[in-house]
């Protein structure tokens, strides 16, 4: 498995803790708002805001902050304005990243990224730079327990999944984009339990660290995630399991 893969899943159970969760629903809630700015607050007709919600409720948002962050991304409420962006750079031992960001004041936001960067042993590039290294694609990620696999491979893939790996306590889809929606949609009619959906980025080609290089790397990539504006970063380098493990305890 690829080193940010594993990273993500560490991630995401790390934000079941209170401090953490507080964080993870910021994010969440610029993202309702965000998607239903720009495609209209109809879940139905908007796959983007649906995948919001989703894994928002998946990490038990209450549905007044889901309420209210639609509100005011369809104008009902007061709100900040965010807008996206997306810087890039590499890593401890060359390892490419690339940050997705929502923000209210891009001018701020560059220069809280550019001195992680700085700070953490990284430094940004150039739009494009590393953009190419990573394929974008649906995951869909259902819990482990209680699913037969042979199953759930077979409807993902009538769906138009493109592959399934077994991850311990979970089962990742990866999806073509345009399948993403209508392989999400026939899982939950046969009733698996989605832990999360999420548009990504696969790197085709990946990067060995270990050491003190791997540590700086997990540093910069808590401190780029940790950063308010950030919603997703993504990275193209491979770890040993037990070694991450132990650096992430």
């Amino acid at each position: 498995m690829a080193g940010h893969s594993k990273w993500a899943n560490i991630k995401h159970k790390k934000s079941r803790n209170d401090a953490a969760r507080g964080k993870v629903f910021t994010k969440l809630i610029r993202e309702i708002t965000v998607a239903a700015r720009e495609g209209g607050s109809e879940e139905a007709n908007n796959p983007r805001l649906r995948t919001a919600v989703l894994n928002a409720k998946a990490e038990n948002m209450p549905s007044a902050n889901i309420d209210r962050a639609l509100k005011k991304g369809s104008g009902e409420l007061p709100g900040e304005s965010y807008e996206g962006a997306v810087y890039e750079g590499y890593g401890p031992g060359g390892v490419a990243l690339f940050v997705e960001v929502l923000t209210d004041n891009k001018n701020r936001t560059v220069s809280e990224v550019r001195h992680l960067f700085n700070k953490y042993h990284g430094s940004m590039a150039e739009t494009g730079a590393v953009a190419w290294v990573f394929d974008q694609k649906g995951l869909i990620v259902v819990p482990r327990e209680g699913v037969d696999e042979e199953a759930l491979m077979m409807t993902a893939l009538d769906a138009g999944a493109e592959d399934l790996v077994d991850d311990e306590s979970v089962f990742e889809i990866y999806t073509p984009l345009q399948e993403f929606d209508l392989v999400r949609k026939a899982l939950e009619s046969d009733e698996y339990p989605i832990e999360r959906a999420e548009l990504t980025r696969i790197p085709q080609n990946t990067v060995p660290v270990e050491g003190q290089i791997a540590q700086q790397l997990l540093t910069l990539l808590e401190m780029l995630e940790d950063q308010d504006d950030v919603q997703r970063v993504y990275a193209n380098f491979e770890m040993d399991d037990q070694e991450m493990a132990a650096l992430t305890a």
